[in-house]
């Protein structure tokens, strides 16, 4: 058991991120399937909360690596999302455990910002920054659970201005710089996560929505989506990973936003039929990938270990 724990790698915090979005995504469907996903997801909580007890100087190295380092939010990004599990049965536990989710995610953003922003270098900017800066806004998705509309309103705000100013850096590092290693490609399907994050945000977070926000985040988010869909029969076709987790909550976040916008416009009576007819292929696209990302993470551990180049290596594109 310990040989699989030392084995589990941190970027698996964006599957367990995902798998806990996944049960929010398919609730409607039946509690049983969002507990389902919840219970999977808490699985790889616990492997990787023991990871990090029994060998505390991995979260220093993976600190050292620029790609490794901007993914360790999706840690607090998924605890925030675990802990809206546990309301029902253990209401203030759960509530403190999202709010020092929301403290270390803090904690992230200053840390990250210090060894990284302040030393910024086109070459070492990825994607997954959006996740340090915009990941915080699984607070503003998770808000209402705990009645911190304030909370997830301002958070909000921080995401959508950190998501304005790095939007062209990081679009011009994908398409113009380009160059990213082949064991940190997967992430370029990060880009289709920030406007859907920011969209179900501001949908749970604001009683009184603003049209324009909503029509404006839905095309940017349908935008990045399908350039993200272009790239990614070239992606899945890479030998795994464990960047492979980056193929998971991009589009499980979008297909919970697609889903709430349908629900807000059918509510507000200007429904669209081809965003409904959107949102159920998503949201088989989304349970079909997290799927995917699991079994292959599941051979991972049970194969023979296989070293691969790390994730900031310059071996690939």
């Amino acid at each position: 058991m310990v040989g699989i724990i030392k084995k589990v790698p941190y970027p698996m915090c964006g599957l367990m991120l995902a798998l806990a979005s996944t049960g929010n995504l398919v609730m409607s469907y039946g509690d049983v399937y969002r507990y389902v996903f919840g219970v999977l997801s808490s699985i790889l909580l616990l492997l990787l909360v023991f990871k990090a007890l029994l060998f505390p100087k991995t979260i220093a190295e993976g600190f050292s690596n620029p790609v490794i380092a901007s993914v360790m939010p999706t840690f607090s990004m998924g605890v925030m999302i675990i802990s809206t599990y546990l309301k029902a049965y253990f209401p203030i536990f759960s509530y403190i455990l999202w709010l020092s989710a929301i403290v270390l995610h803090i904690i992230l953003i200053g840390v990250f910002s210090t060894k990284y922003l302040f030393n910024f270098n086109m070459k070492g900017l990825f994607p997954s920054y959006f996740v340090v800066y915009v990941g915080i806004v699984v607070a503003s998705v998770t808000a209402p659970v705990y009645g911190k509309l304030f909370i997830g309103q301002s958070l909000f705000w921080f995401g959508l201005a950190s998501y304005l100013i790095l939007l062209p850096f990081v679009l011009y590092r994908v398409f113009i710089v380009k160059g990213i290693p082949e064991p940190a490609l997967p992430t370029i399907t990060i880009l289709a996560a920030p406007a859907g994050l920011l969209l179900a945000g501001y949908l749970n977070s604001f009683s009184i929505k603003n049209v324009y926000i909503v029509n404006s985040l839905l095309c940017i988010s349908i935008i990045m989506l399908v350039l993200v869909a272009v790239k990614l029969p070239r992606l899945l076709k890479l030998p795994f990973y464990p960047s492979f987790s980056a193929f998971t909550f991009p589009f499980v976040i979008t297909s919970i936003a697609l889903k709430g916008t349908n629900a807000y416009f059918i509510n507000t009576g200007k429904g669209i039929a081809l965003l409904g007819h959107l949102v159920r292929f998503m949201e088989v696209w989304s349970v079909i990938i997290v799927v995917y990302v699991l079994i292959r993470y599941t051979f991972f551990f049970i194969l023979p270990f296989k070293s691969n180049p790390p994730l900031g290596s310059n071996k690939g594109a």
